[in-house]
C-alpha cells in the first residue's frame, strides 16, 4: 500500500475536502497524526503538538480528536478502558495490542475471516467490525 507524504499544505486541503475549517491547531493536531501514520493516544499527539508550539491545550487536542472522528477522517481504537488511540487509517483493518508494551500495530483486513455474527436487531445495519487481538510476551 502506498503512503501519501502529509504535509502542513496538503493535510490544510484535506481537513477542507472533511468539511473542517483548517486553522492553525488542527493542521499541528492532523500533522502529527497523519505524517507519522502511527497509532497516537491524545496525549501523545499533544506533546508532539507542543514540542513545536507549546500555545496548543489538552482541551483543543482533544476537541479537536473528536471533530475529527466526527468528520470520518480517524478511527478511535480502544486498546484497553485506559488507553485510546487515534489512528489515521481508515481503511478497513484490525489491530494487535501488545499488553506488555502499549504498543498497538495494524492487521490487514484480509488476514482475518469474520462468521456468525448474529443477526442485527431491526432497523439496523453493520458500520462495521474491529478486531483487536492482545498480545503479551510468552513468559517461560
Amino acid at each position: 500500500m502506498m503512503r501519501t507524504h502529509y504535509t502542513r499544505d496538503n493535510l490544510a486541503d484535506v481537513l477542507r475536502r472533511h468539511g473542517i475549517t483548517p486553522t492553525h491547531q488542527r493542521i499541528e493536531i492532523a500533522h502529527a497524526l497523519f505524517s507519522r501514520g502511527e497509532h497516537l493516544s491524545a496525549d501523545q499527539v499533544l506533546a508532539i503538538v507542543n514540542d513545536r508550539h507549546s500555545e496548543t491545550s489538552k482541551a483543543t487536542v482533544s476537541n479537536t480528536l473528536n471533530l475529527f472522528l466526527e468528520m470520518n477522517l480517524m478511527r478511535e481504537v480502544i486498546g484497553d478502558p485506559t488507553k485510546v488511540f487515534y489512528d489515521p487509517n481508515t481503511a478497513p483493518h484490525h489491530h494487535f495490542y501488545n499488553v506488555d508494551t502499549g504498543e498497538l500495530t495494524d492487521i490487514d483486513a484480509s488476514r482475518v475471516a469474520i462468521s456468525g455474527l448474529p443477526p442485527l436487531p431491526d432497523g439496523m445495519v453493520t458500520e462495521g467490525v474491529d478486531i483487536i487481538v492482545r498480545i503479551r510476551t510468552r513468559s517461560g
